[in-house]
């Protein structure tokens, strides 16, 4: 577990922090992102606190998982992944120096972002953490009027807040990634977009297009679902439309699992909307059946095992 030894080691309560400020991803999904970046001036308690954060969010990673696009992480797990297959380096290229240029002098610096990237920077590395901002990170004044008590006295704080919390989504250090959200994760670094290529790029092989008679049903029940696009990402990387085996054992088999799927006469899967759904698990082959119970489950995700 390189990343995660790489994160042990790296010694944050002595690493200077610097704070970044988001606005992107912008852009129209089949293209590569584009991110707006300003570095905010802040204090030595800011600093401190944002020391506090990482090192209490790094405390609780105690295993690694290869990111997959159906791998989910627990609270003492981080998924991890190499940053050159993400949007990562256009973040990362601007944050190489806190120039005079990219420094923030406007409030709506921060009330535009999307998310906020902490770099700690010592004599031998760098460990960035991200965040991406909610509804508790800006409060405008019109919104709210908040009140502190001050000197035995209850007023008004009409400055502009912005809080930062306790947690981090992902780090990334030495060309590598460790993520505690996986959600927040990908809508920084716009994975859906990847997602959303990796689909593009399965519909066009010949393998895949020869197992169906039509698949725009398919098409259209994917649309840009996340979660449908994740799979279908899966369902590539699988690859047991491309086995004769397999195809011939679903044809054979798919009623005896309780999948409804229809076919031609030439023994293509005839798609709709009411079937797609059923088409996915059998092409991800996460229809599966209990030798002990004789019961049939769904998976989310199966490995198999060498017995």
């Amino acid at each position: 577990m390189p990343a995660l030894e790489d994160l042990g080691q790296f010694d944050i309560v002595n690493a200077t922090p610097s704070l970044w400020v988001f606005r992107g991803p912008l852009g129209r999904p089949t293209e590569v992102p584009s991110y707006t970046g300003r570095w905010v001036d802040i204090d030595a308690d800011v600093q401190q606190a944002l020391q506090r954060v990482a090192t209490d969010e790094r405390a609780r990673i105690t295993e690694t998982i290869e990111y997959d696009l159906l791998a989910e992480n627990n609270e003492g797990s981080a998924l991890t992944i190499s940053a050159d297959e993400t949007n990562l380096p256009l973040i990362l290229g601007q944050m190489a120096a806190e120039t005079t240029a990219a420094r923030s002098r406007d409030v709506n610096d921060l009330h535009r972002s999307g998310f906020y990237a902490v770099k700690f920077a010592n004599t031998t590395s760098t460990l960035y953490a991200f965040r991406k901002t909610t509804s508790n990170w800006k409060t405008r004044r019109d919104k709210v009027a908040w009140t502190i008590f001050a000197e035995n006295r209850l007023t008004l704080d009409t400055s502009s807040r912005f809080e930062l919390e306790a947690h981090f989504d992902f780090f990334a250090i030495n060309g590598e990634i460790l993520i505690l959200n996986k959600n927040r994760f990908e809508s920084i670094l716009s994975y859906r977009r990847a997602h959303i290529e990796d689909f593009n790029d399965l519909l066009a092989e010949p393998e895949f297009a020869a197992v169906f008679g039509d698949v725009a049903p398919l098409v259209s029940h994917v649309g840009a679902n996340k979660i449908r696009l994740r799979r279908m990402g899966a369902v590539r990387l699988k690859g047991h439309y491309k086995n004769p085996d397999f195809m011939t054992r679903l044809r054979q088999e798919h009623a005896a699992y309780g999948l409804v799927l229809n076919f031609d006469v030439d023994g293509k899967i005839v798609a709709t909307e009411e079937t797609s759904s059923a088409i996915i698990i059998a092409l991800l082959d996460h229809r599966l059946g209990s030798g002990f119970s004789h019961l049939i489950y769904d998976v989310p995700s199966a490995s198999p095992v060498n017995v």
